[in-house]
């Protein structure tokens, strides 16, 4: 009795399989929509299959290259950690600096002279001369040359006297309460034409003077800059 039942179970899971393998067979690959059950089931998993390994693939490839990208930028970031860390630190320190600083800045800009204290300015370094005992042969203010914030005023001069005359006036230039640079020494004794000239030399420089420019040359100056930033500004 037991034989009999297992050979009818074996009979009917042979038959099983040869009714599966029957619906594979003669398939029409231009007319899917008329296959069997069964095809169609294991078409539908396999493209089912084939769209999850690709979008897993993708997925996967686009997290390995946001992955690599942030290992890259990740010394980056810790030396920017460092950095914000050690200003963190020294937070107050620099802090007083930048006071300190402010101050220099602000000490610097009193030193330049307005438009309208420039007359002033060259008189005091002609009185620095003239009080040295120092003869004036030339004494010509340049062409103004403005700068982003300040302007340049260059004076060619040339002056004659004795030795220690001459460095107490490049002393008193180099001290005046306002910003005097002397630039383009040169010091050659006077071609004695009587005795009274031995031992006389002639400096010849180039004193540089500055000022700051005021609220309409500033405003001038950035509208300058604008236009000259703007493309195509400069072919019109």
């Amino acid at each position: 009795m037991a034989s009999k039942s297992t050979t009818q179970s074996g009979f009917e899971l042979s038959s099983l399989f040869d009714n599966a393998a029957s619906q594979f067979r003669n398939l029409n690959t231009r007319e899917p929509g008329q296959w069997p059950t069964l095809p169609k089931l294991a078409a539908w998993l396999a493209v089912a299959a084939a769209v999850v390994a690709i979008a897993w693939f993708a997925i996967l490839s686009a997290s390995t290259d946001e992955l690599e990208g942030v290992r890259q930028r990740e010394p980056n970031l810790k030396d920017q950690y460092r950095n914000r860390l050690a200003q963190a630190v020294n937070l107050n320190e620099l802090r007083k600096q930048k006071l300190q600083v402010q101050e220099y800045v602000t000490q610097l800009e009193k030193q330049l002279p307005g438009k309208a204290e420039m007359d002033a300015l060259l008189s005091d370094i002609n009185q620095a001369g003239i009080g040295r005992g120092l003869q004036f042969e030339l004494f010509r203010p340049g062409q103004v040359q403005v700068k982003d914030y300040y302007a340049e005023l260059p004076i060619a001069i040339r002056v004659t006297g004795r030795y220690h005359d001459v460095g107490a006036f490049a002393a008193d230039v180099a001290n005046l309460s306002r910003i005097v640079t002397l630039k383009n020494l040169a010091i050659a004794p006077v071609s004695a034409r009587d005795t009274t000239a031995t031992g006389l030399l002639s400096m010849e420089a180039m004193a540089h003077t500055y000022r700051y420019l005021d609220a309409n040359e500033v405003a001038e100056q950035r509208r300058v800059a604008a236009a000259a930033a703007k493309p195509g500004q400069a072919a019109k």
